[in-house]
């Protein structure tokens, strides 16, 4: 007997409202239940036995895609497939899938807060978040990491790379490093879409290239004493702020988050915490006569040397000197050091808190070349104390250190 297919029309699964099955033919069927549901179903026999699946409501399935829903299931019972068994097959895969799915928003925020622990502060949290949610979310934030591919990438990093460039290239490790942690989450699989060397190499130029580094403006070493002695006669905790900061050769964060219980003025000691370096290790700091005098009477252990913001004391700057920063008077330190003094290369770089040598040089030599240090400060002091002429500054050192 020749199967009939298409047994009914749009027009009378409408109208039907009495309960029953109606069949179209090839297996499905019209169900029409009480309160007029009515649904669509899928009859066909397994081993003898009825089975039925149900294939969507008419409200939502139309006869037409109800008809291509049957075909499909006719053809897995054509190939000895249980059509219940397979949907109930895909629908676990889907969950699994699901269960190794995120978006790359989630792995980022999973990502900080799991490494949130290990970063030195929480301003290095705040670049992480507002970087990725400035640049990276809006264009894939919300789709799943194992979709991210390299044009993905360069349409976050294209626009800030010639621009920021020092942006882009911290936009790109912060994404490298989200997804390289999707990857060992087994969220995503392959190679590195935001890798540089061997492949976003080839697409951008170097950092380095796109424009000269600009540095901190750094006043000269032999404008210094000058502004020490304007400085002096400046009434307020954030001059008596940036004076320290020039005698001791400190970065603003480090002399700003200082309390007291972090000095010892009988040693004329000043020990930054690990915590607050960018070296993340202690730096102790040899206080002159004039950095001490500079910090005024002591505090309560926990409270700030100088309860003052770094505005403050970037406005005394912009009013004294217009176009510096309190930043670069490291570097005038360090031009003083390497022109007028004889001091070695590695006292100065000591003194500003730098690594000095190798990793295998670092860790034979122990000792921070403490005393050393502290004649280069007190030096620096009686420099920046009154004006001289370098020459009388370069003899007068010399005949102190005795150094060769």
């Amino acid at each position: 007997m020749k199967r009939v297919l298409g047994k009914l029309s749009a027009a009378r699964v409408a109208k039907l409202v009495k309960r029953g099955r109606y069949c179209d033919g090839g297996g499905l069927w019209l169900q029409v239940s009480k309160w007029d549901s009515k649904a669509w179903v899928f009859r066909w026999e397994r081993d003898g036995r009825e089975r039925m699946m149900g294939l969507g409501a008419t409200g939502t399935v139309t006869l037409a895609n109800a008809r291509e829903r049957a075909r499909r299931c006719r053809l897995m019972v054509l190939d000895g497939v249980d059509p219940i068994e397979q949907r109930t097959a895909e629908r676990s895969q889907r969950r699994v899938e699901a269960a190794k799915s995120a978006t790359f928003q989630e792995c980022a925020e999973q990502y900080i807060a799991s490494h949130r622990a290990g970063w030195r502060n929480a301003k290095h949290v705040e670049q992480w978040t507002s970087t990725l949610r400035r640049f990276a979310f809006p264009v894939f934030g919300y789709m799943p990491v194992n979709a991210i591919d390299t044009t993905l990438v360069m349409r976050v990093l294209e626009p800030i790379w010639r621009e920021m460039p020092e942006t882009g290239s911290r936009v790109r490790g912060r994404i490298e490093s989200v997804l390289d942690w999707a990857r060992v989450r087994g969220f995503c699989a392959g190679d590195n879409p935001a890798r540089w060397r061997g492949h976003l190499s080839q697409l951008l130029p170097p950092r380095r290239k796109v424009r000269a580094t600009r540095h901190h403006p750094a006043l000269a070493y032999s404008e210094v004493p000058g502004l020490m002695a304007e400085l002096r006669e400046r009434q307020g905790t954030a001059a008596r702020a940036l004076e320290f900061l020039i005698l001791t050769g400190a970065r603003t964060s480090e002399a700003l988050g200082a309390t007291w219980a972090e000095v010892d003025t009988e040693a004329r000691l000043w020990t930054v915490p690990a915590s607050r370096t960018k070296a993340c290790r202690e730096h102790r700091v040899p206080l002159s006569t004039g950095a001490i005098r500079a910090l005024g009477a002591p505090g309560r252990s926990k409270a700030p040397l100088f309860a003052v913001g770094r505005t403050a004391i970037l406005e005394i700057m912009r009013a004294m000197r217009p176009g510096y920063v309190p930043h670069g008077f490291r570097s005038s330190f360090r031009d003083w050091a390497a022109e007028l003094t004889n001091f070695p290369r590695e006292v100065c770089e000591a003194a500003l808190g730098h690594a000095v040598g190798d990793a295998v040089e670092r860790a034979y030599r122990r000792g921070d070349l403490f005393d050393k240090r502290r004649r280069l400060m007190d030096a620096w002091a009686s420099f920046c104390s009154k004006p001289a002429s370098p020459s009388a500054a370069v003899v007068a050192f010399e005949q102190r250190s005795g150094q060769k």
